[in-house]
């Protein structure tokens, strides 16, 4: 059991370091983004026996951003996602399992829709659409109520 505890503080410090340095530099650097990746993989491989569903949940958190990604710039003509944010969805895949990925997107976008519409009342004026907004703190947060559940949850998902 440590082992879920010690997996949690360390997904913990990472997601809240990834997540300042996005909010202050829109940036989800490598450094700290392919790292949490591998770590999924091998929680997975040691602890469950299951680094198939660790590599197939990475590769459809990273691929179903990147085709956001592309399908945005290709429709809108600008950025809407950076490759960092299909990179943290990656190693949310590979910590959570593919299945989870769902629920990340949800309390991401969720939260992050709430925040906006938060500053707007308090603004009392809508924000600027041309305005960037880091996504990667609203993914980070998901990322981890996801692992929180996988980790900790009712036995739907495997967990340790």
């Amino acid at each position: 059991m440590i082992h879920i505890h010690l997996a949690t503080a360390t997904l913990l410090v990472a997601l809240a370091t990834l997540a300042w340095i996005d909010a202050r530099s829109f940036r989800l650097p490598d450094l700290g983004t392919l790292p949490l990746i591998a770590a999924g993989v091998a929680i997975n491989t040691v602890f469950l026996g299951t680094p198939w569903t660790s590599l197939v949940g990475a590769a459809l958190g990273y691929g179903s951003f990147v085709a956001i990604e592309t399908g945005y710039r290709h429709w809108r003509g600008r950025d809407g996602l950076g490759r960092g944010d299909a990179k943290l969805m990656a190693a949310a895949g590979a910590w959570c399992g593919g299945w989870l990925l769902p629920l990340i997107v949800l309390v991401g976008t969720a939260s992050a829709l709430a925040f906006i519409g938060a500053l707007a009342l308090i603004r009392r004026r809508l924000p600027d659409s041309s305005q960037p907004w880091a996504f990667g703190p609203w993914l980070a947060l998901g990322f981890f109520i996801g692992w929180l559940h996988r980790a900790y949850g009712p036995g739907l998902y495997p967990a340790f």
